[in-house]
């Protein structure tokens, strides 16, 4: 019976290979490789959807000192894929056993981390900074004069000098998976190579992926380089000199493994970490591990521990997605797979031997291409979910010159005659934002297209949206006759029993300006709220996010800070339209009465306010610009200080600071220095005509934007906190200004100057739990 099995599946297999379409165009790819001496020889291995589309050896498994055949049980020297396969699969049992924190300093788990400054205190390297290599350590510890022993190897690294801040720029670097390695042994009680057998490979069936490899193998071992002065090329014996001198067992290489063995571990992530009806890894690690973490100012995109788009992914080729994901190794071993399509393309070969020649970047992109083509795969069909995208990856999800076409939630009900309110009493919370596409009012649309208006109710600022103070008074709407009630009235803040009696249905309609603290998003909550104990039904009119719904920024809002300004915990740049909001606030709060969200059509996530061809109008009395818009989330940040202006009463609110403690100069110049990404600062002085500091005439600090789609304004808004703590100590009472931080740890945090993006790490896990949040309520793609 089991022979019967093994050859049944030999023969699914082998008509899997017959009918794929790209076997033909990957054979002639490779051979033609292999003549042109790019190689001696390959396996390729391809599986989809649970079934093997291709798998074959190509060429020779060695040269010299004799010629070998290759065959598709060959063991290879994985070399950089011990990165993914050994060291971050080991990484990702002990975090999802607890006993590892991403964001933790290197230092918790290395103490003496601590004596080279680099283990904690400002800009401590954190275990997430190892995984995506934004340590800013070196590629490598110096190897001349030649040193020995693993313990050599390790107090190496952990004495070696970042050559840049933690979190500055990618730096692809063997010392951060040296300490990964060191970690897993000390964490896990045993040698890297012991834990990951019996947590990964043994529970896989991975039986030949192992650290060096015994005796018993080398006639399967494909060599690698013969060095100067070697009668014969390293076979069995780790190509990496690194791991060669710590006795061939590092976190950053010395594996080795065969394609069948790969294909097992690769089909492993792709089922959500089971296999064989084992349970190896949770889904949600897997998850975790394998979406995008770097950060959103640069162009390079990784995992925790796996690539998905930078200078060394060449292996995804040009039609597999973004969200994909996979490692090379450098003696030509490579690795790529796609969980949306439940694709993995393994291709091994030994093109160092018997001496170096150059990367099979090409080779590798083409391979992948070929099979993503002939399975139907549309790199542009597949969007990230639940990541601040950079602007490459922006840019690759939707049209850059797009420009209008899109409908609001008030578009789309009026196009429908306003049907879902037809012969109801309606009360319309909204100002004067509620305008059509067309610039029309919603009220006389509504009036016109027979809704029976029972009241108006007006936001902060008013129905007009000018009123600059805290009581704004009922009134009337002139065109109509019907009663205006503030929602901004004393301790008024949600509609009353009266209001609610004498409706049937509340309709919400106010552009949103995409940051936490804005009352609008409070007024929408206390109006669901109300509206679900009165057991009415709530129409929510959609309306873009105008700074889009991509980015998602800052610290998440601490329950003993919340107010009127922030009352629910979610983060400064939240990235969510007020619809999503709305299905957010009325799914957590787990209220019962009926939620309608009105959803816009021809909006994309990644859309600014000016491509969709939307009337600008001022939200708010100083909410004047796009361009004000997009600072708004960072400089408002320290508003509250009543010794500084963010430009209130100028022409340019929250596009300038100013104080008298403040040296302009000085200031601009510091925080040009830190080369913010997408953001410019220069000298200037200003006068309030109102609002804080007004008459005086104050030195401060001007912004442009430069780049959109690269700057992080929350992080600029941080910059700018610990700049000012720096030169100015003790001027800024950043305490007032909890509500709009929405974390005493990160006033803290501040106070101590902690590098910005040190501080952006230390919030980093309540941001991706938010994230997963968010991504329950999203309406867009």
């Amino acid at each position: 019976m089991k022979i019967f099995i093994l050859l049944m599946a030999a023969a699914l297999a082998a008509c899997s290979q017959e009918t794929f379409q790209g076997s033909k165009d990957l054979d002639a790819l490779i051979e033609k490789a292999i003549a042109e001496d790019q190689m001696p020889g390959a396996v390729l291995w391809i599986g989809h959807n649970g079934r093997v589309l291709h798998r074959k050896a190509y060429g020779m498994r060695s040269l010299v000192p004799k010629k070998e055949p290759m065959t598709m049980d060959t063991v290879f020297d994985a070399a950089s894929l011990t990165k993914v396969v050994a060291t971050t699969a080991s990484i990702m049992k002990l975090f999802e056993q607890g006993r590892i924190r991403l964001n933790d300093p290197v230092s918790t788990y290395l103490p003496e981390y601590r004596k080279n400054g680099n283990g904690n205190g400002n800009g401590g390297i954190t275990i997430r900074q190892l995984l995506t290599h934004f340590s800013g350590l070196r590629p490598d510890v110096d190897l001349v004069p030649e040193w020995h022993g693993y313990e050599t190897g390790i107090r190496r690294a952990l004495m070696d000098k970042p050559v840049a801040a933690p979190g500055e720029r990618f730096i692809y670097s063997d010392i951060n998976y040296l300490l990964l390695g060191e970690i897993v042994r000390r964490l896990g009680g045993k040698p890297l190579d012991e834990f990951a057998r019996e947590n990964i490979f043994d529970p896989l069936g991975m039986n030949e992926t192992l650290f060096n490899p015994p005796a018993s193998l080398r006639a399967r071992i494909a060599p690698t380089e013969k060095y100067n002065g070697m009668s014969e090329p390293l076979r069995g014996v780790v190509h990496d000199p690194t791991a060669r001198f710590m006795g061939g067992i590092a976190g950053h290489a010395g594996l080795f493994t065969t394609a069948a063995d790969l294909a097992r571990f690769a089909a492993m992530l792709l089922n959500g970490g089971e296999a064989g009806g084992k349970r190896v890894l949770s889904p949600l690690t897997i998850r975790k591990f394998t979406e995008p973490q770097t950060p959103p100012d640069t162009t390079t995109l990784r995992g925790l521990g796996f690539d998905l788009d930078s200078q060394f992914s060449s292996n995804r080729g040009e039609l597999f997605p973004i969200g994909s994901f996979g490692h090379t190794g450098f003696t030509g071993t490579s690795m790529w797979i796609d969980p949306v399509t439940k694709t993995y393309v393994i291709l091994l070969t030994n093109s160092v031997h018997p001496f170096r020649r150059p990367a099979i970047s090409g080779l590798r992109a083409r391979v992948a291409t070929i099979t993503a083509a002939a399975l139907g795969i549309d790199a542009q069909g597949v969007a990230l979910t639940g990541y601040n995208e950079t602007a490459a990856a922006s840019a690759a999800r939707r049209n850059v010159n797009r420009n209008g076409g899109v409908l609001s939630g008030l578009d789309v009900l009026a196009a429908n005659r306003f049907a879902i309110l037809n012969g109801k009493r309606v009360a319309l919370i909204t100002n004067h934002t509620g305008i059509s596409a067309e610039g029309k009012r919603n009220i006389d649309l509504m009036a016109a297209g027979g809704v029976k208006l029972a009241a108006i109710l007006s936001p902060e600022h008013g129905i007009t949206g000018k009123e600059d103070h805290e009581n704004v008074a009922d009134t009337k709407d002139e065109a109509t006759g019907i009663p205006i009630y503030s929602l901004y009235k004393g301790k008024n803040r949600a509609p009353n029993e009266e209001i609610l009696n004498a409706t049937d249905v509340l309709v919400y309609d106010i552009q949103d300006i995409g940051a936490r603290f804005y009352t609008y998003t409070c007024t929408l909550k206390n109006a669901l709220e109300a509206a679900a104990k009165a057991g009415k039904p709530v129409v929510v009119l959609d309306r873009p996010n105008p700074i889009t719904g991509v980015r998602v920024e800052g610290p998440m809002l601490q329950k003993e800070v919340e107010s009127f300004i922030g009352c629910f915990p979610m983060p400064v740049r939240h990235g969510m339209t007020i619809g999503e909001i709305a299905r957010m606030l009325h799914g957590e709060g787990k209220l019962t009465n009926r939620l309608d969200v009105i959803a816009m059509k021809g909006w994309q996530r990644g859309d600014w306010y000016d491509s969709t061809g939307q009337i600008w109008v001022d939200q708010s009395p100083n909410m004047r610009s796009l361009n004000a818009a997009t600072l708004y989330t960072g400089v408002a940040l320290l508003e509250y200080s009543t010794n500084y202006s963010v430009g209130r009463g100028t022409d340019a609110p929250f596009e300038q600071i100013g104080a008298a403690f403040m040296n302009g100069r000085e200031l601009a110049a510091r925080l040009n220095a830190r080369a913010i990404p997408g953001v410019r600062c220069y000298p200037s002085r200003f006068m309030p005509r109102d609002s804080n500091l007004k008459g005086q005439t104050l030195d401060g600090v001007r912004f442009v934007v430069t780049d959109r789609e690269r700057f992080e304004p929350v992080r600029f808004g941080l910059e700018i906190a610990v700049m000012l703590e720096t030169l100015y100590p003790g001027q800024m009472a950043f305490e007032k200004n909890e509500k709009l931080i929405g974390s005493r740890a990160v006033i803290e945090a501040i106070r101590k100057k902690t590098d910005p993006r040190a501080i952006q790490a230390g919030y980093q896990e309540a941001l991706d739990a938010f994230l997963t949040l968010r991504a329950k309520y999203l309406i867009y793609r």
